[in-house]
């Protein structure tokens, strides 16, 4: 298994995911987005809620939120069918305890 990401903050610790998963990141080269597909699927999801270019800043968090745990509970074709929340919260319990 691998996962490519883009270069944010988030991945700092990169190579405690990749232990703790068993699986190879990789970081996607700047402006290359066909080289995240899952990401960009994500954001076509985003995008049903709020309109390229939309300013978020304006947006509630609550409401932000609740969108985006809308999308995280969706089961995913890629994920084997199963909900992005589902397998983040199993992981965190059992990686990061």
């Amino acid at each position: 298994m691998t996962i490519t990401t883009d270069n944010g903050k988030e991945f700092a610790k990169w190579e405690d995911i990749e232990k703790a998963l068993g699986c190879e990141i990789y970081f996607a080269d700047a402006y290359c987005a066909w080289q995240k597909g899952t990401n960009e699927n994500l954001n076509g999801l985003l995008r049903e809620f709020y309109p390229k270019g939309r300013n978020l800043s304006h947006i509630a968090d609550k409401t932000l939120q609740k969108n985006l745990a809308l999308i995280n509970a969706r089961p995913k074709k890629v994920l084997s069918y199963k909900k992005p929340v589902d397998l983040f919260n199993f992981f965190i319990s059992n990686c990061c305890t």
